[in-house]
């Protein structure tokens, strides 16, 4: 049976060791590919290795917060969706991550099945993107030299 996952690469970062291990078992075993680090300079080295399409992000993190991690990994093109998964239910630290890009914001305890749905709807999303991005470029004709 295939998972609801399958075929994609995510990392987890959260210092919540327990919580980290559930995450990975559950995501791993939808068919997801993982990569689990504990802290947010981690995070940034575990995203430019293992260059996920997607990242489970908790916003307080030792070394570096969950803030700094979403700066350095988004912007580019090719930068992975992020979902930050946080207990911090404050607007502001919301509309702050929104403003570095994260894709969504879900307060923990989330259950599982809304993580799954989410992460689905983000390959869904990217994958959806890649490809109308690929038919506008197949009609842009190149100059001729």
């Amino acid at each position: 049976m295939a998972g609801r996952l399958d075929g994609l690469t995510i990392v987890i970062v959260d210092d919540d060791i327990d919580i980290a291990e559930a995450m990975d078992e559950v995501l791993s075993a939808e068919g997801a590919t993982t990569h689990v680090v504990h802290d947010g300079n981690a995070a940034v080295e575990a995203v430019a290795q293992h260059k996920p399409q997607l990242v489970v992000l908790d916003m307080m993190l030792p070394g570096r917060s969950g803030f700094l991690v979403l700066e350095k990994i988004k912007g580019e093109e090719g930068s992975p969706s992020v979902v930050m998964l946080t207990a911090n239910e404050g607007k502001r630290h919301q509309a702050y991550a929104g403003s570095l890009g994260v894709d969504r914001y879900l307060l923990k305890p989330a259950p599982m099945e809304k993580l799954i749905d989410t992460l689905r709807e983000l390959a869904d999303a990217r994958a959806a993107d890649e490809v109308a991005n690929d038919v506008a470029n197949k009609g842009v004709k190149k100059p001729k030299k």
